[in-house]
């Protein structure tokens, strides 16, 4: 039996109001013969109810699962009652926190989204700062913007990035691999994470160094948080890891794990701009920290379908850092972390 969270059972924060309904109405524009499906879980269940609200006002029925009432955690697999309701709608949103080892079970999720064409919300880790920080964002304006810069990033043939602590890294790309964006506003051609505010793709090759003194991301955030005072420093060669150091011996073992998951768990399979310009400052959550304006990039899976990469893993972690310059091939598009387009 679904599980449903009405609004008049839980008080709702109308605090959340405002991210919820651009959640509903202006990224994922559910209309009212449309059919929705929300996924949560007890730690997200006041953000949920704020959004099935904005749902029932646009007059669409809806489907929301609590995902402890189906499968205990952390998740071996993606409950079949919610996967067969999933594919019965055209918007769906994933609001729940994460737990070591779902990555594999929130995969089984999106190949549903993929393969039906949903548009899909996912808020992996969403929490009440984001819901009334990032997810207020203007993502009209944003769109617009990452529209800009995707297509010079598409002409690119190297984007360079440089920051005041030490992060010196280049990618070179490959018209065979495509750029995408993902503002915030979502259509069926691809789901992306909300709040919204990137471009990225894979990169066919990198190098350089990279300073983590943001946030890593996957369940490695919500332990660490922000990095600024003790940075992770990465060392690339031909798109490869091959020097971490940390002074956090802990978070250098785990992340060196991490990354020594699969053969390509230590690859660089994304090379992203973030370009939420209502993200000002590092809060310590993946979520909206990897949509500031600055690179971002991710180790693991290259989200293969979408950007045309010929290789995969198990894995995928982002590591975000502060304070970026960049170059498309040697034109300055930003400069100490605002945009210059």
């Amino acid at each position: 039996m679904t599980q449903q969270i009405a609004p008049d059972q839980i008080a709702i924060d109308p605090e959340l109001t405002p991210g919820a309904r651009n959640a509903i109405e202006l990224c994922l524009r559910l209309q009212p013969h449309e059919r929705a499906t929300i996924i949560t879980d007890e730690a997200t269940r006041e953000i949920a109810a704020a959004l099935r609200a904005e749902v029932d006002r646009v007059g669409s029925n809806c489907s929301l699962f609590t995902l402890e009432h189906h499968a205990r955690r952390p998740l071996k697999f993606m409950p079949e009652i919610i996967l067969e309701d999933l594919a019965t709608s055209q918007v769906s949103i994933f609001a729940a926190q994460s737990q070591p080892g779902e990555l594999g079970a929130r995969r089984e999720m999106t190949a549903v989204v993929d393969h039906h064409a949903i548009r899909h919300g996912h808020m992996v880790n969403i929490n009440r700062q984001i819901m009334i920080e990032g997810m207020r964002a203007d993502f009209q304006a944003i769109d617009e913007l990452s529209q800009r810069l995707v297509e010079r990033a598409r002409k690119a043939k190297r984007i360079s990035c440089k920051t005041p602590h030490g992060t010196d890294f280049e990618g070179e790309f490959s018209p065979k691999l495509k750029w995408l964006k993902t503002s915030g506003i979502i259509t069926k051609a691809k789901w992306g994470n909300l709040p919204g505010g990137e471009i990225f793709t894979s990169p066919m090759n990198s190098n350089g160094t990279f300073v983590v003194d943001g946030v890593v991301g996957d369940y490695l955030c919500s332990k660490y948080g922000d990095l600024e005072p003790n940075p992770l420093t990465i060392e690339v060669e031909d798109n490869r890891i091959v020097d971490l150091r940390c002074e956090n011996k802990e978070l250098l073992e785990e992340f060196r794990a991490y990354t020594s998951t699969d053969e390509n768990s230590n690859r660089v399979g994304e090379f992203a701009v973030g370009t939420n310009t209502a993200c000002t400052h590092v809060i310590g959550h993946i979520l909206q920290d990897e949509k500031i304006p600055a690179v971002h990039i991710a180790f693991g899976h290259p989200y293969a379908k979408h950007t045309g990469a010929n290789w995969a893993s198990k894995t995928h972690i982002d590591c975000v850092g502060r304070d970026f310059d960049i170059w498309f091939d040697g034109e300055q598009v930003m400069r100490a972390g605002k945009f210059l387009v």
